[in-house]
């Protein structure tokens, strides 16, 4: 129970550090946002229906060019029965669940998640530039560490998590602008048939640039559903991910359980339908990094992707 309950505690603390980190990133001021957006003239010719797990679902363009419009959902957080997981875990989309290592529920919710066919990522706990670094919790990657350290911690936690696929950023604005540490990092990645997504915590962040020289996947996160708390903000960054899918094939959106757990799955559960009648796909992570293996890309060795 003592375990439990400082485990919670370094979760909650962390959760208002990764807040503070997100204050460059992200408006703090709410603006006055509908609910969703109208059906688009592109879309609006898209037929309401559910999409077929693991089916491609391609939408007319006023070209009559046919486009995807993909939405990769990753969750943050799992690990130490935080709420609003089971909630997450039992909507009707292919989500991504990044699971922290070394904490009571690491294990079970990996497990439960994969079990649900989600896609499973290491929460990897990253050292900040502001902040206690013990506000992160055990297994944490830090600067002053050697690059054995680095390396121990690295693989001690993607053990913690089974059917991992891949690796994200647990805070870390820090940590993904050092090149020495995120090398040593993506170095496992790739001994190990992993990939990592950059969550974007730092804006100079040297995770892409390293990956493209090691010849991992260039993966990151596009918005935060949830860096305010009401349904109007992450209706709204929904509205963003719809926005950006005019546009682009592919977004990455990243969402927490927690203390506010429940209401973002509630949020995510209301609005899934109608993303779904506006043509977008919900898929996994692993479909990115999939489609960026090709004669061009040399993934280096070791890399297998499960």
């Amino acid at each position: 129970m003592l375990v439990k309950t400082r485990c919670l505690t370094f979760i909650i603390v962390a959760a208002l550090c990764v807040g503070s980190e997100l204050q460059f990133l992200l408006p703090t001021a709410e603006a006055s946002i509908p609910a969703l957006l109208p059906p688009s003239s592109s879309a609006a010719a898209v037929k309401s229906r559910l999409i077929v797990p693991g089916q491609d679902l391609q939408v007319k363009t006023g070209k009559g060019v046919e486009k995807s419009r993909k939405l990769v959902v990753i969750i943050d957080d799992l690990g130490n029965d935080m709420g609003g997981t089971e909630e997450m875990l039992s909507l009707p989309v292919h989500l991504t669940v990044a699971v922290m290592p070394f904490l009571p529920t690491s294990r079970e919710d990996a497990l439960r998640a994969h079990e649900l066919g989600h896609d499973v990522l290491v929460h990897l706990p990253l050292e900040p530039k502001q902040g206690r670094p013990e506000w992160l919790g055990p297994g944490a990657i830090l600067t002053r560490m050697t690059d054995a350290e680095v390396r121990q911690r690295v693989e001690a936690a993607i053990d913690q998590v089974p059917y991992a696929i891949g690796i994200n950023n647990h805070m870390g604005s820090k940590v993904t602008g050092d090149d020495r540490v995120m090398s040593v990092i993506l170095e496992v990645c790739r001994e190990r048939g992993l990939f990592f997504v950059d969550s974007k915590t730092n804006y100079r962040s040297v995770v892409g640039r390293l990956s493209m020289e090691k010849g991992l996947p260039q993966l990151e996160n596009h918005l935060f559903l949830d860096d305010l708390h009401t349904e109007n903000h992450m209706a709204g960054q929904l509205r963003k991910a719809q926005q950006m899918l005019e546009t682009r094939d592919n977004c990455v959106l990243i969402g927490h359980v927690g203390v506010h757990g429940r209401k973002s799955a509630a949020v995510l559960k209301k609005y899934i339908p109608i993303l779904q009648a506006e043509g977008v796909e919900f898929i996994g992570i692993r479909q990115l990094a999939q489609e960026q293996i090709s004669p061009g890309v040399s993934p280096g060795p070791g890399f297998t992707l499960p």
